[in-house]
């Protein structure tokens, strides 16, 4: 007893040393070398000997345990093999994909091409969870991303523990292994039918996120418009969600004249069936953990509620070292961390409406360097934002979604009055969602840090937090915090060279040329992929886009949030269909065409974009020219105004340095 009081407040340094073996078993075991930069501090803080040891052992304890579970991860799985689904899969299109999990835990992501509608149908209106088969297939290395800005298949395989992907060529149910998370998953499968069927479509992708924690049903339009305002987050099941419905469940508990010390217990058995129900993210374990040990520890002994999110750091770091890959892990133990130990700032204020500020304030402080080595961009109108949408969605949306749940288990009149009244009201507070994405200038992107700015804009994070915790003066507190900001922001734009990047787009061309000290940016080409007709069923519910998922996110990486002339050389698809996606994304201030290419219907989309953003559209032809810091550009093609198709493509001629458009020196 007397060494779990002694141990308050020191589980913070176990919890790193944790984090220091797992990023050693997983990286390199150099990193072991920030044990004796963990020790140093602890002796700086003048941690007793015996926690010195302590966090010694751990780590190296962890490192071995660690280096063994990732070993078996490195197998290679021996085929034919017996699988079994998780709960972690998806259908779209005609493609099935997932996690499945051989007789030793080994996780592999499964790739199923569906062979006719009727077996789409099949797989849609049953459960996979639990379900073996005998599986046979190849082993196929994930593909390698376009560039380093892209999404990486590799990464998120080693973020999930899967030993590759599986690509399966046929394969023959076996059984449905029945366990306690087989009928949980069995249970949110129902709960998810259950809402398709009953709620109002406009209403089903909210219901299922708030509810079990699924954002399929969530469109593109909605997710991007909840970004830019920085509120993604309230379309998750998040630790305030699971404080809200726990507090609901325990008082209902008390309301039904269960004794308080019962009460807690049985939510002590329920949260974890809760979390399984909702799809288990690490948000959820995060909080739910938190509140188990929470509670625990006030049966026997006061553990504060930093030790119990250390505590939680390691349990599920032991469970699953690749979690710290995890973004959403990542994201939601720092946002914790910050509530936590600025628990003191917030209170010191009274206003509610102040201390709702703080609190997105060194959330999102804490997490901003993270949020840019990720997404390479940052909602600045969070800041206001979820002053008033996080009480909204926590205290209002959700409980209501949670009443008209209930309901919709009563057919009849009192459910269609429910929803006849909720659904005009949440289409308004939509439009009002999406008139505020439509405000300009929301989004700050600099650009993909570099480890160096990473340990200047943490020195900074760490070096604001105490200015604020001794009431510093606020030119301080801003020097401190808006310096290394600006450094952020102008550090990818300060070369004296010329840049021109190409980009992997496959079959076609996509070509950004970056002027010295970016006075501007031409962007050449935007990709795009020739699209055939399939049958309904096949079609994907989000469609892979050159623009969005390559082009796009080279741009955001480098922190290019302006293209200055977009110039589309012809009118074919491969060429110009991702330029719908930038002009969504990024500002453009002007669009080249060849002269008459714009009457072709590929390019009726972009022109319409076009006009609706003011967006002027010039066609080119030979001998057009212009400089810009200190380099040349002209058109030598085409030379007339008839559009023949490819060989009536702009060419662009560029000179720089001492040599004018024909080639010769300048005297």
């Amino acid at each position: 007893m007397n060494y779990l009081m002694s141990f308050k407040h020191k589980c913070i340094f176990y919890a790193l040393s944790v984090l220091v073996a797992s990023l050693a078993a997983t990286e390199s075991a150099r990193f072991l070398l920030l044990l004796a930069l963990l020790l140093f501090f602890c002796i700086y803080k003048k941690i007793t000997f015996r926690h010195l040891v302590g966090i010694m052992l751990l780590c190296f304890i962890s490192y071995y345990y660690f280096s063994f579970q990732i070993n078996k991860v490195d197998h290679t799985l021996n085929l034919p093999a017996t699988l079994t689904w998780t709960g972690e899969y998806k259908i779209n299109g005609d493609m099935l994909r997932g996690f499945m999990v051989d007789e030793s835990g080994k996780k592999v992501y499964v790739a199923y091409q569906l062979a006719s509608e009727t077996e789409k149908v099949v797989f849609e209106e049953s459960p996979l969870i639990g379900k073996q088969y005998i599986v046979h297939g190849t082993i196929k290395e994930p593909s390698k991303p376009a560039h380093s800005y892209a999404f990486s298949m590799e990464q998120y395989l080693k973020s999930k523990g899967s030993i590759g992907i599986l690509e399966v060529s046929n394969w023959s149910y076996i059984q449905t292994k029945e366990s306690i998370p087989q009928r949980i998953g069995l249970q949110r499968f129902k709960l998810k039918k259950h809402i398709e069927e009953t709620f109002p479509e406009s209403l089903i992708g909210e219901a299922q996120a708030l509810l079990i924690g699924l954002g399929e049903n969530v469109d593109d339009d909605t997710t991007r418009a909840y970004q830019k305002l920085g509120i993604t987050h309230l379309f998750a099941i998040s630790g305030l969600h699971i404080a809200i419905v726990s507090l609901l469940f325990f008082q209902g508990l008390l309301r039904l004249k269960i004794r308080r010390e019962f009460a807690m217990l049985v939510l002590i058995v329920v949260l974890p069936i809760y979390a399984i129900l909702v799809g288990g993210a690490p948000s959820v374990w995060r909080a739910v953990s938190v509140v188990e040990l929470t509670i625990l520890s006030r049966i026997k002994w006061r553990l504060p509620v930093d030790d119990a999110l250390a505590v939680s750091f390691i349990l599920f770091v032991i469970l699953e070292p690749w979690s710290v890959y995890q973004i959403g892990f990542q994201l939601s133990y720092l946002a914790t961390a910050a509530l936590i130990y600025s628990s003191r700032l917030i209170q010191y204020y009274s206003s509610r409406i102040v201390q709702s500020f703080f609190i997105t304030f060194v959330c999102q402080l804490l997490v901003y360097p993270l949020l840019l080595l990720h997404f390479y961009e940052l909602s600045i109108s969070s800041l206001v934002v979820n002053i008033f949408f996080v009480p909204l969605f926590s205290f209002v949306i959700l409980p209501i979604n949670i009443i008209l749940l209930v309901v919709s288990f009563f057919p009849g009149v009192l459910q269609e009055f429910m929803f006849s009244c909720y659904e005009p009201t949440r289409a308004l507070l939509t439009k009002c969602i999406n008139l505020l994405q439509d405000i300009p200038y929301q989004m700050w992107n600099p650009g993909k840090p570099s480890i160096v700015s990473m340990l200047i804009a943490y020195g900074s994070v760490l070096a604001t937090f105490y200015y604020l915790d001794i009431r510093a003066k606020l030119v301080k507190v801003l020097s401190v915090l808006l310096i290394p900001v600006c450094i952020l922001n102008f550090s990818t734009k300060v070369h004296e060279e010329l840049i021109i990047s190409f980009i992997n787009v496959g079959q076609g061309d996509c070509i950004v040329i970056e002027l010295p000290y970016r006075k501007a940016v031409y962007m050449i080409d935007t990709g795009g992929l020739l699209r055939f007709e399939q049958e309904k069923w096949k079609q994907s519910d989000s469609p892979y886009e050159i623009g969005r998922d390559i082009v796009v996110p080279f741009l955001k990486g480098k922190g290019i949030q302006k293209i200055d002339k977009l110039i589309l050389t012809h009118a074919d698809a491969d060429h110009v269909e991702g330029a719908e996606e930038i002009l969504q994304e990024i500002n453009v201030e002007e669009i080249h065409l060849s002269p008459n290419s714009y009457y072709k219907e590929v390019m009726n989309d972009l022109v319409h974009d076009a006009l609706k953003k003011n967006i002027s559209i010039q066609e080119q032809i030979a001998n057009n020219a212009w400089a810009e810091a200190g380099i040349s550009f002209q058109y030598l093609w085409p030379v007339d105004t008839q559009y023949e198709g490819n060989n009536d493509s702009l060419v662009l001629y560029v000179a720089m340095g001492m040599w004018n458009m024909k080639g010769k020196k300048k005297s």
